[in-house]
């Protein structure tokens, strides 16, 4: 049924500071960027940005997406430099695999994960 991640989808206030934010993040510009949505393509993935409905509500319940990274811990020190809230340190949780997650500044869940079993571009 599931074919695989294709996009995560976070919902942000302010669309054109959150499109600077994610691109300082990810080191370069979105391939896509209309007032609607914002697309980066993070390794064949999506990682798209969107506007928040007017007097929409956001809180900690939402889906968590991890991103593949090389080295959690680094990945958490530069986003939490970036500006982004510790929301859950970097720890390992079992076979190698080390996760953290940390609050991005428009209130969303973002995780990374260091997967030795695969790479950080997310194929095996």
């Amino acid at each position: 049924m599931f074919l695989g991640l294709r996009t995560a989808i976070y919902h942000v206030g302010d669309l054109d500071a959150a499109k600077d934010w994610y691109a300082e993040v990810l080191g370069f510009a979105p391939y896509f960027d209309e007032p609607f949505y914002v697309g980066f393509d993070v390794g064949g993935f999506e990682l798209g940005l969107q506007p928040d409905e007017p007097g929409a509500s956001r809180t900690r319940t939402g889906v968590t997406v991890y991103w593949g990274v090389a080295n959690a811990d680094a990945a958490l020190e530069r986003l939490l430099e970036l500006g982004a809230v510790e929301n859950g340190g970097a720890q390992d949780v079992g076979d190698g695999i080390r996760v953290a997650t940390v609050l991005d500044p428009f209130g969303n869940v973002l995780g990374v994960i260091e997967n030795p079993h695969f790479s950080a571009g997310g194929g095996e």
